[in-house]
């Protein structure tokens, strides 16, 4: 594997987990019917999620009920992104 393949492997695998963060954070929106395909569903992205969001709700109170760890977390998934892809080139 070239270094150019592993540069964009790693790109795509941030992207997926901040997909993962906003997709999560969109059904969290709109009520599941408990024992549903979309409930196991939600239950395996928050598996993947929740471990890497519990890190900020703990400095990151919710206002006003709305939840924004979320946006902290894809902001430092970002930089973490770019400090990894600054290492391998």
């Amino acid at each position: 594997m070239g270094l150019y393949q592993l540069v964009v492997l790693v790109q795509r695998l941030f992207q997926i987990y901040e997909v993962l963060i906003v997709v999560w954070c969109l059904m969290s929106w709109f009520p599941i019917r408990p024992g549903s395909l979309v409930d196991d569903l939600r239950g395996a992205v928050g598996t993947l999620v929740c471990p890497y969001l519990n890190l900020f709700r703990r400095f990151i109170p919710p206002l006003g009920g709305v939840d924004f760890s979320p946006v902290v977390a894809i902001l430092i998934l970002g930089v973490i992104e770019r400090l990894v892809l600054s290492l391998l080139l």
